[in-house]
């Protein structure tokens, strides 16, 4: 399994996982920094990733991430239709 690495050093696994990246991502941008990292910080490093992968890991990292977001935007949208339904009732 090919690995890169994040600006800190940190080595991500590139297993085809999505929550892989996200986890990793989120241990060296939250939880070193401590909740102090900005807007841009976040762009640089997600980008510093995204320069490091090859476009068919490109290609297959945005599939995973286009189907769980918008399994997330449908999980909204329905909850959102429930509560309106309750309210009804």
């Amino acid at each position: 399994m090919r690995t890169i690495k994040t600006t800190t050093g940190a080595e991500v696994p590139l297993d085809g996982d999505l929550l892989t990246v996200l986890e990793s991502l989120y241990r060296e941008m939250t939880v070193k920094r401590e909740l102090e990292h900005s807007f841009e910080d976040t762009v640089r490093e997600i980008q510093s990733v995204i320069d490091q992968m090859s476009d068919d890991e490109r290609r297959q990292y945005l599939s995973e991430s286009l189907f769980l977001n918008f399994v997330s935007y449908e999980n909204e949208r329905l909850g959102a239709y429930m509560k309106k339904l309750t309210k009804k009732a």
